[in-house]
């Protein structure tokens, strides 16, 4: 098991079509774990987008502080852990930009306009967490 250098956890964030497992508080105080399509910008920080209105969102906005966990779930396995705190961003112009990245990323450059379409629009936010908290470890089990 070795810690990855910055260049190997940014590629390991930008691989393939891994789902982020996003660790976050409820309003009610009980912690909650939940899956994410997300992309990693050149600026370092990772987004995705969600509803306004879905408990997420409002998980987030009540309690900020969250983690997203990405995972290599076969040998030798590996993760990347970045926590922070996140902002909640009503830009529908940027929503659209990352639901189109997403969309690419995980569905396919062919569905990326299509995907962009339908997950920016009406109430779709884009939730922001900086990388500046990161753990990332590679060859666990070697």
């Amino acid at each position: 098991m070795h810690a990855m250098t910055d260049a190997q956890w940014r590629a390991f964030l930008r691989e393939g079509t891994r789902t982020g497992k996003l660790a976050l508080v409820l309003p009610s105080g009980r912690p909650s774990v939940t899956p994410v399509w997300f992309i990693l910008g050149e600026d370092d920080v990772l987004r995705f987008t969600t509803g306004a209105n879905t408990p997420k969102a409002r998980a987030l906005a009540a309690h900020p502080d969250a983690c997203l966990l990405v995972d290599l779930e076969e040998p030798p396995y590996g993760y990347v852990r970045v926590s922070g705190t996140v902002r909640l961003v009503e830009d529908q112009e940027l929503c659209l930009a990352v639901a189109t990245a997403a969309g690419a990323r995980y569905m396919g450059p062919e569905r990326a306009e299509s995907y962009g379409q339908r997950n920016s629009g009406g109430d779709e936010i884009v939730v922001e967490l900086p990388t500046s908290k990161v753990q990332a470890l590679a060859g666990i089990a070697d």
